[in-house]
């Protein structure tokens, strides 16, 4: 299922502005590029980001770890500068198997323009046509504007947890997981 999927990329990402960009997996030889994406990210979001994007040790394990059927990053690209980072997480087994997990960022000079939106949806797209019945997305309270995007999405929120995380100054912040119940496609679904 997924290799069909895959046969898709590279394609052509169409947004708001008439702008269009190529959408494609990370490849190891985006190393490099990759790591500039997250340095071109402020430093005040670097701190609601899971992991230490700022080490390139990280982007390099990223990199040459690459796993499409656990998780699917999607990379925006403007020519060969990377503008765009989406990603389809999921378990392959346990009791979470049929529960995907998105998260998108977009490169701070290409924003409202509709990209996150439009990886968000093609993600989502790719859950459906994998099986997957739930699709999740994790936040920091402050994150009000893509909170908002994913609401207008069709995600709601599922819980929120006072004082629950800590940003990477160790500064407690609002946990928000939202949630979405996606229609899957029957011609897809348990195939492959």
């Amino acid at each position: 299922m997924l290799e069909n999927i895959l046969e898709r990329y590279p394609k052509k990402a169409a947004l708001k502005a008439h702008q269009k960009y190529t959408v494609r997996p990370l490849v190891a030889a985006d190393e490099k590029a990759f790591f500039q994406f997250f340095q071109a990210i402020p430093e005040q979001e670097k701190l609601f980001i899971k992991h230490r994007v700022s080490d390139p040790k990280v982007i390099r394990h990223w990199c040459k770890d690459i796993d499409l059927g656990r998780i699917l990053p999607l990379l925006a690209l403007d020519g060969r500068k990377i503008i765009g980072d989406a990603s389809l997480h999921q378990q392959l087994g346990g009791w979470k198997r049929h529960v995907g997990r998105v998260s998108v960022m977009v490169h701070p000079e290409y924003r409202g323009q509709g990209l996150a939106r439009w990886l968000v949806q093609e993600l989502l797209e790719t859950a459906r046509h994998i099986g997957l019945e739930k699709v999740e997305a994790e936040f920091i309270g402050e994150q009000a504007a893509a909170i908002k995007m994913f609401g207008l999405l069709g995600f709601r929120t599922l819980v929120t947890l006072p004082d629950y995380v800590k940003d990477m100054q160790a500064i407690s912040h609002d946990y928000v997981l939202m949630g979405l119940n996606l229609v899957t496609d029957e011609e897809y679904a348990g195939t492959g």
